[in-house]
């Protein structure tokens, strides 16, 4: 009687335990299932709104994950191309914009940005150098004119005029030159006959004598 009582009473137990047990288990089955990750679509949608709201930091932040979550697409690296050039960080904007080129390589705005940028980072060189002085030696100054010339072929005069030289000072007319007076004769005056008479080839003419 006793070990019957004692597998009485264990069963009972047995079957609340196990009771619990199912209930547990359809508490968790309840449970939310885990987030699916964002899509590229959607990630891309998330930075053109930011961008439309003036959140340029949370929209490269959208376009990073945008990169991550599919890396063969070129959009996000060519939207944070422009807005690191907007923000003037033309550095990151050369990294993203040779991220471009990577996976297209005939990208126009990839290339345009790319380009754009490395001028004013080489002007911000320039006046840097220019500030002190390091600019006053000969290869600096062909290094720069080399530049100058391929910009100007690249670009053209409109964009990038050539210097013309200085229009020479016009000439002053000279004064007319005076008439020379003529200088006043110091010879006497003649008076009765002009001709003026020869001396005698003789000197003993007017002496005494025949």
């Amino acid at each position: 009687m006793d070990v019957r009582k004692g597998s009485a009473v264990f069963r009972p137990v047995f079957a609340i335990a196990a009771l619990a047990l199912l209930a547990g288990c359809s508490v968790f089955s309840k449970k939310d299932p885990p987030p699916e990750p964002t899509s590229f679509e959607s990630l891309m949608s998330q930075a053109e709104d930011a961008v439309s709201n003036g959140l340029v930091p949370e929209a490269l932040q959208r376009l990073d994950e945008a990169s991550k979550a599919d890396p063969t697409r070129k959009e996000p690296w060519v939207r944070t191309a422009q807005l690191q050039f907007d923000k003037g960080d033309y550095a990151r904007a050369i990294v993203a914009s040779e991220e471009v080129l990577q996976r297209d390589p005939d990208d126009l705005i990839a290339d345009g940005v790319l380009t754009v940028s490395g001028l004013r980072i080489a002007n911000q060189s320039l006046q840097r150098l220019q500030d002190r002085g390091v600019l006053a030696s000969g290869t600096a100054r062909q290094e720069a004119e080399a530049l100058a010339t391929t910009l100007r072929k690249t670009m053209g005069d409109s964009v990038f005029p050539q210097e013309k030289p200085a229009a020479p000072a016009p000439r002053r007319r000279a004064a007319p030159a005076r008439r020379a007076t003529a200088a006043p004769s110091t010879a006497p005056a003649a008076t009765g006959n002009t001709e003026q008479k020869k001396p005698s080839s003789d000197p003993f003419k007017n002496l005494g004598g025949n």
